[in-house]
């Protein structure tokens, strides 16, 4: 079987994700285009090598339709050759992206692919149409007569159900801020971050290369004084005895970014002079109820552990996105995962959630965070919208 590897993955910083976020006034297009440009740069890959690329992103309207992978090839100059296609898996669109590209690889369809992410939710906010028409149609609502729910209130469900206080949430989320602030004040980002020119209100022009939605001020005492998100009359009614723990404190912010990843067989890389990081291990994707939907991370950890011939004892460290605190916190209790390899530079509510760029910037952080300490295996993992889940497992080269 042919391996398929890992030559480089970057990703931009964060912005914060809504009018005013440093990187608000860059068109999706334009963000996705800059860092493919500074991916075939820093490999040195000529782009009329690739076979095609997979973009995640999940409100595919306004600014982020009609195939945004397609015009970000095109706004990056690469050649017309070059083919792309679009994908939604919710969350987990640009892990899934990796995913195709990798087994695309490794069937041998294909020798040179890159996958990649973006979100601009300052842009393009959530529920931008066509997302805001009933999308489930008859025959769902018939199977779910009750009606699905958003995912905080999945993330309150889940809360209750694991039993976790809302002082254990405030702390896992400062935690988060902390492990990010400490981070980039080390340097441990400055590899996988590639900078984006943006232009301040004064008019001058800079790069952006912090996360702004790193708050090194965050405690949990602090956090503990914000309200519940997801609490109305219609859900208390529906699940009574919530105890509405879930605040704009312990989930992720609406975040903009983009995130890349070039992989190859592992033939091609010496063919083409280019020297591999990691090498995917195995994968999975799963379903799961899409009322607690936020679950499907454990069984899809399970999956990809039995594929891989692992246990998770043998991970160096989980990337498990922080959508909410509650999700992470219930997956590493029932796998029995370490919590100190647990999201050691911080998580999603520290360093963004950009949705369809989440899985690749994961991964990004994932393969420098194994090479910098020594690490061989990481595993990384994604809840996804209507209850769904990629695992992947990476091994260092």
């Amino acid at each position: 079987m042919r391996d398929a590897v890992i030559i480089d993955v970057v990703r931009t910083a964060s912005g914060r994700g809504k009018p005013g976020g440093a990187l608000s006034g860059t068109h999706p297009v334009d963000l996705l285009a800059e860092v493919l440009a500074r991916l075939v740069e820093r490999t040195g890959v000529d782009p009329e090598n690739i076979d095609d690329v997979i973009a995640g992103c999940v409100v595919q309207a306004s600014e982020q339709a009609l195939n945004i992978g397609r015009s970000a090839v095109l706004a990056a100059g690469w050649p017309e050759s070059v083919p792309a296609t679009t994908i939604d898996r919710q969350c987990g669109s640009s892990q899934q992206a990796a995913h195709f590209a990798a087994q695309a690889v490794i069937a041998g369809a294909q020798d040179v692919v890159v996958a990649c992410g973006v979100e601009v939710m300052s842009r393009v906010p959530m529920g931008t149409s066509p997302m805001g028409r009933d999308t489930a149609g008859l025959r769902v609502a018939a199977r779910y007569p009750e009606g699905l729910v958003g995912q905080g209130i999945s993330a309150e469900l889940i809360t209750r159900k694991w039993g976790f206080s809302r002082a254990r949430l405030d702390e896992f989320s400062a935690e988060s801020h902390a492990k990010a602030v400490a981070a980039t004040e080390g340097g441990l980002f400055a590899n996988e971050i590639v900078p984006v020119p943006v232009t301040a209100a004064d008019g001058t022009s800079t790069a952006h290369t912090v996360d702004e939605t790193m708050r090194a001020s965050t405690t949990a005492e602090g956090l503990a004084g914000l309200q519940p998100s997801f609490r109305t009359e219609e859900m208390d009614a529906r699940f009574p005895g919530l105890a509405w723990s879930i605040t704009p404190g312990n989930s992720s912010p609406l975040t903009d970014g983009a995130s890349a990843v070039l992989i190859t067989s592992g033939e091609k890389a010496r063919e083409l002079g280019l020297k591999p990081r990691a090498r995917f291990h195995a994968f999975s994707v799963v379903g799961s109820d899409p009322i607690s939907m936020l679950t499907g991370p454990i069984p899809a950890t399970e999956t990809v552990l039995k594929r891989a011939g692992l246990s998770i004892a043998d991970i160096d460290a989980f990337e498990v996105n922080e959508a909410f605190a509650p999700v992470p916190l219930a997956w590493a209790a029932e796998t029995g995962a370490d919590l100190a390899k647990l999201n050691p530079r911080g998580g999603a509510i520290s360093l963004g959630h950009p949705l369809g760029a989440s899985g690749t910037r994961l991964l990004a952080t994932l393969v420098n965070h194994l090479e910098q300490t020594g690490g061989k295996y990481g595993l990384q993992t994604m809840c996804e919208g209507a209850g769904m889940a990629n695992a992947t497992v990476i091994q260092t080269l």
